[in-house]
């Protein structure tokens, strides 16, 4: 399979598909529903309020989700590729959308090479997904469905820790498009500029896991998704240091592609 960074991050594109590999075999059981289990002292995570709208009469349709583990194919590989235009990191509305078709364009570059037998769309917005889906046959898998359709599995109220305020309105409509706004408590946003957040990798851990116990312990999630793509090696260690079940989204994704190439 493909993965298609869409930002311009040559780095992310590798840490994105590490993860992706390590993903490849391993589809680990989630714990039992709790807060996080290390004290944080510092003042709980900024507080965005979000009303989910109501789920759309036809929604989209995300990659059922499933609990149970899903081992891939024994051939199944990650080939990472980046885009050729645009920021370094997808932080606003307007980036989300100039991204879309540079996700086309290196997707469909990527089927034309060969050895392409999914494309999964490494952005928790999902851009270019729909147009990658209209454009070619091979299974095309989004971050952010995965990630969401997987939390809110059998029902699960979820949450979302993040660190893009600018994308807080995106985030909850692209909720509201999967069909799975009646699920969702609500959206939690890290203190600080992204880009100051992954420029120091123990802060953006310490931000995220007060996000995710004010996701918990406030609005009553049971599960939470950590936000972004690029945030993957936080959402891999907030796994282990978090009692409630964290979804990280690259291995979401991987699940998914995992059951539509089985299937």
């Amino acid at each position: 399979m493909v993965l298609v960074n869409p930002n311009t991050s040559t780095a992310t594109t590798a840490m994105m598909t590490t993860i992706a590999r390590r993903s490849l075999d391993t589809t680990p059981s989630p714990p039992a529903p709790a807060t996080c289990s290390h004290p944080v002292h510092a003042p709980a995570a900024r507080t965005h309020p979000v009303h989910a709208p109501a789920a759309r009469t036809h929604p989209t349709h995300a990659p059922a989700a499933c609990a149970h583990p899903v081992h891939a194919p024994a051939a199944l590989a990650v080939r990472g590729v980046t885009v050729s235009r645009g920021p370094g990191m997808l932080t606003d509305p307007a980036a989300l959308r100039a991204a879309a078709p540079e996700v086309l364009a290196a997707g469909l570059r990527a089927v034309a090479e060969g050895d392409c037998a999914a494309l999964l769309v490494a952005a928790f917005g999902d851009p270019g997904v729909e147009e990658l889906r209209a454009a070619t046959e091979v299974p095309v898998v989004g971050l952010g469905e995965a990630a969401l359709a997987e939390a809110a599995a059998d029902g699960t109220p979820f949450g979302i820790a993040t660190t893009t305020p600018l994308l807080a309105d995106a985030i909850t409509e692209r909720v509201a498009a999967l069909g799975l706004a009646d699920r969702y408590t609500g959206l939690r946003l890290t203190a600080g500029a992204p880009e100051r957040l992954s420029a120091d990798p123990a802060l953006l851990l310490d931000r995220l896991e007060r996000a995710v116990r004010a996701c918990a312990e406030r609005d009553g999630a049971r599960a939470v998704v950590i936000g972004g793509g690029p945030l993957g090696e936080a959402a891999d260690e907030l796994r282990a240091r978090c009692a409630i079940p964290v979804v990280a989204p690259i291995p979401a994704a991987i699940r998914a592609i995992t059951r539509m190439l089985t299937a």
